[in-house]
């Protein structure tokens, strides 16, 4: 079995996504000794942003492709491999100004490529990656789950469109919010969120 970690947080070692997504592999690792983990930091070694130069070299043959082009095509393509290649993708996703990170929708936009994630049918959109495992670590630092903010959240409900739309339909979200209102709420978040990586993971 072959599992995919992808992290996103510009915190470093203050991050409590990369501390919840290491702990959901670890116990991941512990219920299948023989996994195969790879890892991707996309905060230490981004994706490229989607580009003109990209799009181009979509509409045109490899053999017109610049330089430039050839190395995004084959960067993304790299990103896109481990993607579909993964039984399991575990992402760290901790909620900035109400999305995702900057590097993780590029990481997303990256896997978005007709005729290897989805295709257009007759019917519409048919995604084309489906039979994985997907686990969302969130991490917020307000309650966005429940309440009035629940409106602004544009993180999980992105990530759960953009995994259904390549086909997954099992996709499982440990959440830690409430982060930064105050140091305990903060350790109650990540206490409820190591109880269910060890129940759920």
């Amino acid at each position: 079995m072959k599992l995919l970690r992808i992290d996103s947080s510009v915190l470093g070692d203050n991050s409590v996504s990369r501390r919840l997504s290491a702990a959901t592999v670890t116990r991941l690792r512990q219920k299948n000794p023989g996994l195969e983990v790879t890892y991707r930091d996309l905060a230490a070694a981004p994706v490229a942003h989607f580009s003109g130069a990209l799009l181009a070299a979509f509409g045109a043959t490899p053999d017109s492709w610049s330089t430039e082009q050839q190395q995004d095509v084959a960067h993304g393509g790299a990103a896109l491999e481990e993607f579909l290649a993964a039984d399991v993708v575990v992402i760290g996703a901790p909620m900035y100004n109400f999305t995702v990170s900057t590097q993780l929708k590029a990481w997303i936009d990256r896997l978005a490529v007709v005729g290897k994630t989805f295709r257009y049918t007759e019917k519409g959109a048919e995604g084309l990656a489906g039979g994985k495992k997907v686990i969302i670590v969130s991490t917020r630092g307000g309650i966005y789950s429940t309440g009035p903010a629940a409106a602004a959240d544009h993180q999980e409900p992105y990530l759960r469109t953009m995994l259904g739309f390549f086909g997954i339909t099992d996709i499982e979200v440990i959440r830690a919010e409430g982060l930064a209102l105050g140091a305990e709420q903060k350790q109650q978040a990540i206490d409820a969120a190591e109880r269910q990586i060890a129940l759920a993971a």
